[in-house]
């Protein structure tokens, strides 16, 4: 196997040392090393807090996550390898894994192991002694309450006797039981302990050269590890009954989708007051600009700090706060041991599309906030098919979009048309899904990899919420810091091209440009004021409404446009189908709901989208492909209903 060519360039194993190693300066680097599911994350979290930097591998499309903290003066940097099975480089993750122990950048390997699924989850910690036989190195044994409800016992001194370096019972979700752990690392470094794998070495040689030889080879170590150290009940686990209802072919679909329909509710708990704080920001920016106005300040400056500044803050809270609902639901869901039944449930319906079982919590986050999404898209282990998900998930309309449609659909086509239009656009979603996975499907996901997946589906227990709230706080800072980068940018971007000294927009460098190019837009069926809020669009989705109703008005400020969801899509509501529809004619506006709904979602989906992947290119192509698709849309629309009607 692989680990073998490991160990031949692996520093501590005598072998070439690898180019890229960063250590901390003055300090202990100490990298987590463990199969998915082994309580890696939640341990990186609860040891660093806040402290952590998420980035990407040099090269890689694979998330890097590394954080410090500080333990009897002595500095410790920590390094989360991705999770993987082994170190055999079949995936990106297991050969960044790899790659980084040849590097030698790490001076401690701390080895993470499920307590409650000993002998598979230790298969990881047998290929490390086997690639690397002389890094200094200690053992946790994690979901060591989950082992004794399961009515298991560990003798953990045992096994550290046998290995020869320390071995720790752990539960990661509770940081208040580090100490140990703690106190073993600091040992660690002192003693420079390695595990004693001569015995594995021997077995490893003299078995068959091939890879169920070597891979028997190490299970017959680890058996042997165990044998009197582990003591299991005979009967099977008390919840092995419910598990085979909810992952059985009878009812484990409709519970599954019922569980999903809970947690976007649920979601909901939470993201309430964010987003309220989020229109509050707002309204203060509203008073902000009023108070200098009073104070004789200059009117560019009340509008600057009222459109952009408090507006990017507050359409930053507003994003960032369904996102963290949907983290903090799912997060518990996923501690709990519930996230991977539903990926498994699902499993063989996502095949027909390219992809596997963890693709669907995504598509379905998408139908509330295509950023939170693609965040969830994360839980994919392969690239490819993250990447392909995040780009049929593109194809979902948003809860945003659900807001500007049925109102448009309704006044243009009454309420017998306005269903019509809506079936329409679940067709063209199924469609352009379709089209990405027959376009970019092969390019992406190689056709061995596209098969399903293999994974194990872990035992239930019991989440600890001050945890998972704090890595869905995590998670959701680093978002709301990529998002309301971005959106500042197009918010002032856009304020510079609506403002005017009088404050109506027909005198703005907007009017000129979109007067001056709707020869082009008409093409695609738009006038210069929907193509107008199709630009605003892919800022926020939710501006639409207020951007339609400020420019069919005459009303338009930059404000207005900024603000459309706040400030005009509740009073855009009521008359801006009866204003439009003298304005303009039907297949217009059928063609701006079309080109509108399937354009790229809001700037911060993208940035978000760059986050997770890492990969400019395809977020530019990704992007791309749905800016041309929805341009394409609007003119079929319009020019096929222009000949029908």
């Amino acid at each position: 196997m692989s680990c073998e060519r490991c160990a031949a360039s692996c520093p501590a194993a005598g072998g070439a040392k690898a180019p890229a190693a960063r250590k901390a300066a003055g300090g202990v680097t100490v990298a987590l090393l463990g199969q998915p599911n082994s309580g890696k994350s939640t341990l990186f979290n609860g040891l660093t807090g806040a402290r952590q930097h998420v980035g990407n591998w040099p090269g890689k499309t694979v998330e890097r996550k590394e954080g410090t903290f500080e333990r009897g003066g002595t500095a410790f940097q920590v390094v989360d390898l991705p999770g993987s099975y082994g170190l055999a480089a079949n995936s990106p993750e297991e050969e960044v894994t790899r790659d980084y122990l040849a590097s030698g950048a790490a001076d401690i390997v701390l080895v993470m192991a499920d307590a409650s699924q000993l002998e598979r989850s230790l298969y990881m910690l047998a290929d490390f002694v086997a690639a690397c036989p002389e890094q200094p190195c200690l053992l946790a044994l994690n979901l060591m309450d989950v082992a004794e409800n399961q009515g298991k016992r560990i003798d953990a001194v045992l096994i550290a006797r046998r290995l020869g370096v320390p071995v720790v019972p752990l539960v990661a979700s509770r940081p208040e039981g580090y100490g140990a752990l703690l106190d073993a690392l600091a040992r660690t470094v002192r003693e420079r302990s390695v595990v004693d794998g001569a015995r594995l070495r021997e077995g490893i040689a003299s078995a068959p050269d091939t890879i169920q030889g070597t891979a028997a080879a190490k299970f017959a170590w680890i058996e042997r590890l165990l044998d009197g150290a582990v003591e299991a009940p005979a009967r099977p686990h008390a919840l092995s009954r419910f598990d085979r209802v909810v992952t059985g072919s009878r009812w484990s679909k409709p519970i599954t989708i019922g569980m999903i329909l809970l947690g976007f509710i649920l979601a909901f708990v939470p993201a309430i007051p964010i987003m309220m704080l989020g229109g509050a920001i707002s309204s203060l920016g509203q008073v902000v600009a009023g108070a200098l106005a009073q104070a004789g300040a200059p009117d560019v400056l009340g509008s600057f700090l009222a459109g952009v500044v408090f507006n990017s803050l507050c359409f930053g809270t507003m994003m960032v706060g369904y996102v963290f609902g949907i983290n903090l639901v799912f997060g518990l869901y996923e501690e709990a041991g519930y996230m991977a039944r539903i990926s498994y449930v699902f499993d063989h319906t996502m095949a027909r599309f390219g992809l596997q079982g963890k693709s669907l919590m995504p598509f379905l986050m998408c139908l509330g906030c295509t950023m939170g999404g693609v965040s969830g898209s994360r839980v994919i282990d392969s690239w490819g098919q993250r990447m392909l998900t995040v780009m049929m998930a593109w194809a979902i309309p948003c809860g945003s979009t659900w807001g500007v449609v049925p109102v448009l659909a309704v006044a243009f086509f009454g309420v017998a048309g306005a269903p019509l239009v809506i079936v329409g656009i679940f067709v063209v979603t199924i469609l352009i899904m379709w089209l990405v996975g027959r376009v970019f499907g092969p390019r992406l996901v190689a056709k061995g990899e596209r098969a399903g997946m293999v994974m194990e589906l872990p035992p239930y227990h019991r989440p600890h919420l001050g945890n998972v709230a704090r890595g869905a706080l995590l998670k959701s800072r680093q978002m709301f810091v990529r998002a309301i980068r971005v959106v500042a940018l197009f918010a002032f971007a856009i304020w510079a091209l609506t403002y005017t000294a009088t404050g109506n927009v027909e005198g703005s460098v907007l009017y000129a440009l979109g007067t001056a190019i709707e020869p082009v837009t008409r093409f695609f069926g738009m006038g210069w004021q929907t193509f107008t809020a199709w630009l605003c669009a892919l800022v926020l989705k939710e501006s639409a409404l207020g951007v339609l109703s400020g420019l069919f008005t005459g009303a338009a400020t930059p404000n207005a446009v900024l603000v459309g969801v706040m400030t005009g899509a509740a009073a855009a509501a009521s008359n801006i189908g009866e204003v439009m529809a003298q304005a303009i004619s039907a297949p217009e506006a059928l063609a701006f709901i079309f080109a509108f709904t399937f354009n790229m979602p809001c700037a911060a989906s993208v940035s978000a989208t760059w986050g997770e992947v890492h990969s400019t290119k395809w977020t530019v192509i990704t992007a791309a492909f749905y800016i041309c698709c929805s341009l394409l849309l609007g003119c079929v629309v319009y020019h096929v209903s222009s000949l029908c009607s």
